[in-house]
């Protein structure tokens, strides 16, 4: 492997900010966290606010809360204000405030004015709407319960690998360097194995439900296998898991997903962009302007 220069990791790391200005989101990054400027967060009238951006990991919060609305939780309405990572939104105070580690999506639970809930990563988000709706989209049964969560935890642990390992290296970094993209795309088709193999034998990722899994995980594989992620359809044979692509067009299907997908996205198709939503009759209006 000779398309990287010999590197000898330093005794000490320090941040050398010129030499990480490269890359797509260096300009983002840093070693340390808390709020770079001032600057408070919009509430609208809805009980949640949503902040957030129309990456896998924002979609699959606003999916959850228009299949809620689609199975008549009208308690469920939102508010998604849509925040630019690009221009470092997420390091505002008021964001920091909802989200300590600055990443999107934060809600922030009003349904009780009185003692708002900040509630932050993707994964406990669904958890908390799941529940809050009388356990909507997630198993009572202890044998199915288990078999969601273990799911859902398993896209959050096995997602940066797929993003910031396979996606950064292959599709953002300012060079390409063999042994990490090798390491890291083995990793994504073993990960895609695994979930070709369980939606070989069920219809959904936990079951025969459709549940949260199956939201937490479709905005990341789905994309992926349709070749919608990164540009690396076929460089990762992704054609070769008919079971996830099976499963990946069935969920896009559902009218509350192509919703959800909409809500905080500011590129691609107009039609396909919903980047504020703040009642149902937003999505017409999209489609009107078409």
């Amino acid at each position: 492997m000779t398309d990287a220069p010999a590197y000898t990791p330093p005794k000490v790391w320090s941040w050398n900010k010129e030499k990480d200005s490269a890359g797509r989101f260096a300009a983002i990054n840093r070693p340390i966290a808390g709020p770079t400027h001032e600057k408070e967060l919009p509430v609208g009238k809805h009980p949640f606010q949503l902040y957030s951006l129309a990456t896998p990991n924002g979609v699959k919060v606003t999916v959850m809360f228009e299949e809620l609305l689609a199975k008549g939780h009208k308690a469920a309405e939102y508010d998604a204000w849509i925040v630019p990572i690009n221009a470092g939104n997420q390091f505002g105070s008021g964001f920091v405030a909802v989200n300590p580690n600055s990443k999107i999506p934060a809600l922030l639970d009003r349904s009780n004015p009185a003692k708002p809930i900040r509630v932050f990563e993707s994964g406990a988000i669904l958890m908390h709407l799941a529940e809050k709706f009388g356990n909507e989209f997630l198993p009572t049964d202890p044998a199915k319960r288990a078999e969601c969560l273990s799911w859902l935890f398993w896209q959050m642990g096995s997602a940066p690998f797929l993003g910031g390992g396979f996606g950064h290296f292959y599709a953002y970094a300012p060079i390409k360097i063999e042994y990490a993209i090798d390491r890291y795309a083995m990793e994504v088709k073993r990960q895609l194995d695994v979930l070709d193999r369980q939606l070989g034998e069920h219809e959904y990722v936990s079951g025969s439900d459709y549940t949260i899994a199956d939201m937490a995980i479709w905005p990341w594989y789905g994309a992926m296998v349709k070749g919608v992620l990164y540009e690396a359809a076929e460089f990762l044979s992704v054609h070769d898991y008919k079971n996830v692509i099976r499963w990946a067009d069935q969920i896009a299907e559902r009218p509350a997903v192509q919703r959800g997908r909409m809500v905080n996205r500011a590129w691609g198709a107009p039609e396909s962009q919903l980047p504020e939503r703040h009642d149902a009759s937003d999505f017409a209006k999209v489609k009107a302007a078409e």
